[in-house]
């Protein structure tokens, strides 16, 4: 639950900034709005990386060697720079949000949620790929995955998929809505009332 929070964070982030600046939209969606969506990606990547702590440390001193196993094909096998680059993206680097310099800059903030989305995307290619491609004790299912035409075309046909829809949607209907951001509106000007 907590993985499906942080990357959701980390898109909202990613979206954000573009829109932002985009539409100009610099008064309604503020630094304080940036940082408190840090916070929260903050929250949710420290317990994402204490989860992949917890299941290393599970699969290593648990006892049982098919997990150990595992734990030593996807952290030394051939497919390492996948689960070494899925730690580093999602455990280690949302880290950096404990500085407050960095929770109040906008592009650094875009920096670390592009690093989160492609820590959460090799995260899901570890599950799938790594898992099936031949564990050590799975001789019958020991290959590699190597992408085709085919794969490589569904990738960018999916994202070109998200974003006609997501920019249709932002032409078409309010970004921002009015009634999440009127407190930071400046207060309507009154007419001076005409003496008689």
């Amino acid at each position: 639950m907590a993985g499906a929070i942080y990357s959701g964070v980390a898109m909202v982030i990613t979206l954000l900034v573009p829109i932002r600046k985009l539409f100009h939209l610099e008064e309604l969606i503020t630094v304080h709005h940036f940082e408190n969506l840090a916070k929260l990606c903050l929250l949710t990547g420290l317990i994402v990386s204490m989860s992949y702590c917890t299941e290393n440390f599970t699969a290593w001193f648990g006892g049982n060697p098919h997990e150990r196993a595992a734990f030593w094909y996807r952290a030394f096998g051939p497919f390492w720079w996948a689960s070494w680059t899925m730690n580093i993206c999602n455990g280690l680097l949302p880290w950096l949000l404990w500085s407050k310099k960095v929770r109040t800059s906008v592009v650094a903030l875009f920096v670390v949620s592009i690093f989160v989305n492609v820590g959460m995307w090799f995260e899901r290619f570890v599950i799938i790929v790594v898992s099936l491609a031949g564990e050590p004790f799975e001789r019958f299912a020991n290959a590699t995955y190597n992408p085709t035409w085919a794969d490589w075309g569904i990738m960018a046909g999916s994202f070109g998929w998200f974003f006609m829809w997501f920019l249709l949607f932002v032409k078409n209907f309010p970004a921002v809505s009015i009634s999440e951001v009127k407190e930071v509106l400046p207060p309507p000007k009154r007419a001076k009332a005409v003496a008689t």
